[in-house]
């Protein structure tokens, strides 16, 4: 039988849990996003050392899990003596390091930026050359047409493949439990300790991993019918002869 008290008597924190999740999720995917907008650019572009400097970090980042970057992040910085005289100092930039939840936020944000920047770079070498000899055409200077047609447009084709992402940065986050943040997991992971019952207190989490996962779809659907509904293939009987 369900034992339903697992559940029930630990509804705050799972609530508490997910709402952690959900900020690490959304704070790590915004801020990723924006710094893998110009490495993407510079990976892209034809400047060979600049491009294998990007490549060199997404290969990092994309190549070892994401649960060694967190243990060397929370727990590896801590071992060098110019970090630790930062923190005596008070020095804000550092002190993110010594909480767990900047050491998690920060471990995301690098991993999905690397993910995204490679995401980005792909959909900008995608860009139809017609595009671009019509910026050109127009007279616009080069940051010009990355502004207005190269990244609008990469941004546009990458949707698909983005919102894969969202969902593996959304499951990625169940390890932050491992460096004593109560997130949705580690909130299962009371809970089982608790009442010894893992069935109960890990499917509930599973439960609600899904259909956040689902509302993640629903969302990236809504944005592919209005940024790429006009590549969708016509219905038929649609066209007026």
């Amino acid at each position: 039988m369900i034992e339903w008290a697992v559940i029930t008597e630990n509804l705050p924190e799972y609530g508490a849990g997910l709402w952690l999740t959900l900020q690490l999720t959304v704070l790590s995917l915004v801020a990723g996003l924006l710094l893998a907008i110009p490495l993407a650019v510079l990976r892209s572009s034809g400047r060979s050392v600049v491009s294998r400097l990007v490549w060199a970090y997404s290969y990092f980042f994309r190549g070892t899990p994401m649960l060694v970057q967190l243990l060397l992040i929370y727990y590896g910085l801590g071992q060098f003596e110019w970090v630790q005289a930062r923190w005596a100092e008070g020095n804000a930039f550092w002190l993110i390091f010594r909480e767990p939840y900047g050491c998690a936020l920060v471990t995301f944000t690098l991993n999905t930026c690397a993910y995204t920047t490679e995401i980005l770079a792909g959909a900008l070498r995608a860009t139809p050359h017609g595009e671009i000899e019509a910026a050109q055409a127009c007279g616009m200077s080069r940051l010009t047409m990355i502004r207005r047609i190269l990244v609008p447009g990469a941004l546009r084709r990458a949707i698909p493949a983005y919102s894969n992402e969202a969902i593996f940065m959304l499951h990625g986050t169940a390890i932050a439990s491992t460096i004593t943040l109560v997130d949705l997991t580690g909130a299962a992971r009371n809970a089982y300790s608790q009442h010894f019952a893992p069935f109960e207190a890990f499917i509930f989490a599973g439960v609600v991993y899904m259909c956040v996962t689902f509302a993640l779809v629903g969302l990236f659907r809504l944005a592919e019918r209005r940024w790429l509904g006009h590549l969708q293939p016509r219905k038929a009987g649609s066209v007026k002869v």
